[in-house]
């Protein structure tokens, strides 16, 4: 396919870094070189490796809210650098556009655990880049063009002394929209990854989380003619019923949980991601402990 043709060729000449701890601290290395970050220069349509991460890293302090919040946190202006920018791929062809941002951590006491995070975020852009790819291809051969976007990024959505909490979104444009979320929850102080069942004694909290959420969508619906939610007596869809085991989710800093359901999951498009945070005395019976949820 000629319109894209270079950028795969570029892509496949790339080699992505499967150890990221040399390029975060070059980057480190290189924001602490330079009081005053340089003025932004215009980005190129591709921006990938090392370099990438440093330049990004300088360029980014003033234009992203993420980093603006992170920059707080830069050892050399108060304590670490915890998340940023170490890879970029953008594509702007005509009406085939992409721009897709990676994370990476960074401080972390598990460098394993560290080291598994990046790449696995590194490899989800990897694979939305080449599902773009493959569907431009498709709408060239079958329909002689089309529009088509996908973005993804990050935000910080917790940062405390023991907490880490990201989120990272997948946004696919054809025609309309939809919205995936993919959330990770670290444990900083002692290097561990939080997954959901593991935050209480057995599965029964399925059951549990599920009912309050559903009493809670009926709720909002009854209080905002504006607020839908599918429903399980919903004779045109299939309604909610339950959350996954394994359902997206994150922790508060004020260490509350919170379920989290993509784009049409559960409702509407119109309703965008919807969140549930669940009160701490719905739940308190089965928790561990109140060691992450209070």
């Amino acid at each position: 396919m000629k319109k894209l043709k270079p950028l795969k060729q570029d892509y496949e000449n790339i080699e992505i870094p499967t150890e990221l701890e040399e390029v975060v601290q070059s980057a480190i290395r290189q924001a602490k070189q330079k009081h005053q970050p340089k003025k932004r220069r215009r980005a190129p349509q591709w921006v990938i490796g090392a370099a990438a991460a440093a330049a990004l890293f300088v360029g980014s302090i003033n234009v992203s809210p993420t980093f603006a919040q992170t920059m707080a946190n830069v050892p050399f202006l108060g304590s670490i650098v915890e998340v940023i920018t170490v890879q970029q791929i953008k594509v702007d062809q005509g009406t085939y556009q992409a721009d897709l941002n990676t994370p990476a951590l960074e401080g972390l006491n598990n460098p394993e655990l560290q080291t598994a995070l990046n790449e696995k975020y590194i490899a989800e852009n990897k694979a939305l880049y080449e599902q773009f790819e493959k569907d431009v291809a498709d709408m060239e051969q079958w329909a002689g063009g089309g529009h088509l976007g996908v973005d993804s990024g990050y935000e910080v959505l917790t940062e405390t002394d023991q907490l880490l909490s990201i989120a990272r979104y997948e946004v696919n444009i054809v025609g309309s929209s939809s919205t995936v979320m993919k959330y990770d929850t670290v444990d900083k102080e002692n290097g561990l990854l939080i997954t959901l069942p593991s935050l209480f004694k057995d599965e029964s909290y399925v059951a549990i989380i599920s009912a309050y959420i559903l009493y809670e969508m009926k709720d909002q619906m009854a209080k905002d003619d504006m607020k839908a939610y599918f429903l399980p007596d919903d004779e045109f869809i299939e309604g909610f019923e339950q959350i996954r085991p394994d359902q997206p989710f994150y922790i508060t800093a004020q260490n509350k949980l919170v379920v989290s359901f993509d784009k049409y999951e559960v409702a509407p498009g119109y309703m965008g991601v919807v969140t549930f945070e669940i009160p701490t005395d719905v739940i308190k019976d089965v928790l561990v402990s109140d060691l992450y949820i209070k």
